[in-house]
């Protein structure tokens, strides 16, 4: 399994984010629609600090997460689904 640096996320929203990646833990509705592609959704769903995080998200999905778990809610459903990087790994998420 692939090791990701959750550092450059707010503290608050680190387990969150692990969670969700790596066991496919449903997240809170401000990362769900984060994950989801859903500005809108979550400007209005973030607290002060996420609400100034946003770029940081962008960044490390970008840059750190899997490209298969975020991006549509479809995505977002599928690696739930799938039970994240630990579920089956006979399941193709493309």
């Amino acid at each position: 399994m692939m090791t990701i640096n959750y550092s450059s996320l707010p503290f608050h929203m680190q387990d969150a984010m692990r969670l969700y990646i790596e066991s496919g833990i449903q997240p809170g509705s401000f990362l769900t629609a984060v994950l989801s592609n859903d500005l809108m959704g979550a400007l209005g769903r973030a607290d002060d600090i996420n609400l100034h995080a946003l770029p940081l998200y962008g960044r490390f999905l970008y840059n750190d997460a899997p490209c298969w778990c975020f991006g549509s809610p479809e995505k977002v459903a599928a690696w739930i689904a799938r039970g994240g990087m630990l579920g089956d790994a006979d399941t193709e998420a493309a």
